[in-house]
């Protein structure tokens, strides 16, 4: 089967990287409070035409698109048609709804703007998540043991003895009927990847949080491809680096990778 999992792992072999760049772009980032959103598809261009060659993934996230109304919208469009056929592209549309609506989301993401894969909650069960995995070669990323400081809110309670966030982490396990199921786990909290793994070996987990969140890259690179592969999402730290520059943000992007290398050659 030529599912989502196996390009992923193809991928990373690939590229011998583990890098995903998360593309949560707005003027403040920029550091131009008055910054028109030409300018920050211009950004999106620099960043893409510096660092392609060296990132697995890019994850745009639909919030900061969002935000712009139609006009974000048609730049998530125009920013869809600068990769390569090659490059994965994540959607971070944290969708997680039931039934029909959950299948004008995997239209609206996967058939109009094309992603290779998006993230979904799973609060409402199977059902807002099975639209999403008919095709084999389209992939979710669900959301399980988050890196934002509240997360323990609800992902930390426990029920017979399993916190919330290892049992989400064993169903997604049993749902990976057509291999295209992953899991979020922030390396903000890099103990509980173990636990993750321990509840759904083989999985990809997506992983955010390193870099201006504070996450640790070595523990979350040991962890996470561990009896699995892992995507280490780096946003902040890469496309707002130093001045700004192509050179910049190549250098950044550069540095995190030759890190993973060195980790997985230890």
């Amino acid at each position: 089967m030529n599912s989502f999992n196996s390009l992923l792992i193809s991928a990373v072999k690939n590229k011998k990287s583990h890098l995903c760049i998360g593309l949560d772009i707005t003027p403040e980032g920029i550091r131009n409070k008055y910054a028109s959103i030409d300018d920050l598809k211009l950004h999106t261009k620099k960043i893409i035409s510096a660092t392609e060659d060296l990132a697995v993934a890019f994850k745009p996230n639909l919030g900061f698109y969002e935000r712009w109304g139609s006009q974000g919208f048609k730049w998530l469009e125009e920013t869809m048609s600068l990769f390569a056929e090659e490059t994965l592209v994540i959607g971070d549309a944290k969708r997680g709804d039931i039934g029909n609506t959950a299948k004008q989301y995997a239209n609206s993401l996967f058939r109009h703007f094309g992603f290779d894969a998006v993230t979904l909650s799973p609060y409402m069960g199977f059902d807002s998540i099975e639209p999403f995995l008919s095709n084999p070669k389209k992939g979710v990323f669900i959301l399980c043991k988050t890196s934002n400081p509240s997360s323990s809110d609800f992902q930390n309670l426990s029920y017979n003895d399993k916190k919330l966030f290892e049992l989400v982490a064993k169903k997604c396990f049993e749902w990976n009927q057509n291999e295209n199921i992953g899991l979020v786990v922030g390396a903000t909290v890099p103990e509980e990847i173990v636990e993750v793994r321990k509840n759904a070996p083989g999985l990809p987990l997506l992983i955010p949080g390193v870099g201006a969140q504070g996450g640790s890259l070595e523990k979350s690179m040991e962890y996470g491809n561990k009896d699995g592969i892992s995507l280490i999402n780096v946003s902040r730290s890469i496309i707002f680096s130093s001045d700004l520059s192509e050179k910049s943000m190549r250098s950044s992007a550069k540095d995190y990778v030759d890190k993973m290398r060195e980790i997985i050659d230890e």
